[in-house]
């Protein structure tokens, strides 16, 4: 596939006055028609200040209607888009800009102050509610039905949270988006009529593909809430606004905890889809209680990033279960002996296919690096294949550790301890000990109004775990460090143990 069409001229040709976005915040509502209008005026105004093709344009925003008016434009213009963390200081920003050599910073008002720390010499800056506003009235309305895409462009560029240096840019493309618009919307049935939520940050490849974009392509509504709001997920759901979800586990959780969720009305939803995480045996049982089947997946920045989801019909029976790779992704598990490993085994997880990357923009090094030969993109997960062909994730192979000459997997161990009625949350990291050479050390969160009795939770692990999978120390906390996706950050919890150590040992 070489060229596609222009996604926002096609839609809005296909269904003008259909509703695309709803801003909550602001109650406003913009057709399919309006996107464009507004995406091709913008579009415009950047050629006629001397923007041209692959120019990068960053972008600091909470999720609004606008941001996608700018994706759009970007994609007409030939441009390159750059969202930005804004969890993140100006400090922790400025090598990315300069690492992707954006030349226009687009701000959300709110980050005004995080802009202007920012503008330098060779970095213009825009407040998205008053010049960017300005440029899409003030343009020439140029008609663009009919204009073509290469499907191969970078079109934005995703950050990857690097546990250490510099992050790297995913190249994001248009046959990127349309793949997994494909396998995100044949996995759940998605339909021009469904009604969806965007609350997921969209600097994450979750804001944008998961799934706003494929909604947009298919035609439905999104209502665009600017950050992740629990009462305000809840009322929508409640008033039938919603048909389609998609969470992390952490939003999930934060839902079936919430005083109101015995009384939510969630029939109109038909279904939830969940990835980012691994989601625990009980968190899906919470919500099969409820009627509702939470259907896991898995996927990267890398991959689009759908690549797993599971059918709703196998997901009660195959708990912990990412299902089977879409159908626009080839997947492949690979052995320590560089074999491939054909039916039931364990390996590697490689992935092929029109959803994954090219590579990493303007590193070569790190591009050749992630890749196998034939295309295949490494994981560095270590991925298990069922006599069904059903696909279940182990754990990250850098997560694994060894103690006493024995693998150990964290995520093994974290579902054993999320399965004791106390413990709302574990996560397990290995650590430097002088006998076993690395031990566990798990955090835990307790689950509400109960206490967790670390001693009789070591004694209860030994029922159900070999000896040297217990973890050796058991650390109860209120809450652990996540990336904006919700995944837990092992790397800050290790330097936090390491650190702790080094200050008894003095």
């Amino acid at each position: 596939m070489e060229w596609v069409t222009d996604m926002a001229a096609k839609r809005a040709e296909i269904s003008p006055g259909r509703i695309a976005f709803k801003d909550h915040a602001t109650g406003a509502e913009l057709t399919f028609a309006e996107v464009n209008a507004c995406a091709t005026r913008l579009a415009s105004r950047f050629a006629a200040q001397g923007f041209s093709r692959r120019d990068r344009i960053a972008v600091l925003c909470h999720n609004r209607p606008e941001f996608f008016i700018l994706l759009f434009a970007a994609q007409k213009a030939g441009m390159i888009l750059v969202p930005l963390n804004w969890r993140q200081p100006a400090a922790e920003l400025e090598p990315i800009l300069q690492d992707s050599g954006a030349r226009l910073l687009i701000y959300d008002e709110i980050y005004a102050a995080t802009a202007f720390a920012l503008e330098r010499s060779g970095l213009r800056i825009a407040g998205m509610e008053s010049e960017m506003r300005r440029w899409m009235e003030t343009a020439a309305d140029i008609p663009s039905s009919g204009q073509q895409v290469r499907a191969s462009d970078p079109w934005y560029l995703l950050y990857t949270s690097g546990t250490t240096g510099l992050p790297k840019a995913v190249i994001q493309t248009p046959s990127m988006a349309w793949a997994n618009a494909i396998n995100y919307s044949q996995a759940v049935d998605l339909v021009s009529s469904d009604k969806a939520l965007n609350f997921l940050p969209l600097f994450h490849t979750a804001g944008i593909n998961l799934f706003t974009l494929p909604l947009f392509l298919a035609g439905g509504t999104s209502t665009i809430l600017r950050k992740f709001d629990e009462e305000a997920v809840l009322d929508l759901i409640n008033a039938r606004e919603v048909t389609a979800f998609f969470g992390v586990p952490a939003i999930y959780q934060a839902l079936a905890l919430n005083r109101r969720f015995a009384a939510v009305d969630f029939s109109a939803i038909r279904s939830l889809g969940c990835g980012g995480a691994p989601i625990s045996e009980a968190l899906l049982e919470t919500y099969q209680e409820r009627g509702l089947t939470i259907c896991n997946g898995m996927g990267m920045t890398e991959t689009g990033p759908t690549v797993f989801l599971m059918d709703k019909e196998s997901a009660a029976g195959k708990i912990g279960s990412v299902g089977k790779a879409q159908i626009l992704a080839d997947v492949r598990l690979v052995g320590l002996d560089d074999a491939v490993v054909d039916g039931e085994g364990e390996g590697e997880l490689q992935i092929r296919g029109p959803g994954v990357t090219p590579g990493y923009f303007e590193n070569s090094e790190a591009t050749s690096a992630a890749f196998a030969d034939g295309g295949w993109l490494r994981t560095g997960d270590v991925a298990r294949r069922d006599a069904d062909g059903y696909f279940y994730i182990v754990d990250r192979i850098k997560d694994m550790y060894i103690s006493g000459g024995e693998n150990v997997y964290p995520a093994e161990v974290e579902r054993v301890l999320t399965a004791h009625d106390a413990v709302l949350e574990a996560v397990v990291i290995g650590v430097s000990d002088e006998k076993w050479g690395e031990v566990g050390a798990a955090y835990l969160i307790a689950k509400p109004n109960r206490s967790i009795d670390v001693d009789a939770l070591a004694r209860w692990c030994r029922e159900r775990l070999a000896a040297y999978k217990v973890p050796k120390s058991f650390h109860v906390t209120t809450e652990l460090p996540r990336t904006a996706a919700g995944k837990v950050q092992k790397h800050i919890l290790k330097k936090a143990y390491s650190q702790a150590a080094k200050e008894i040992s003095q």
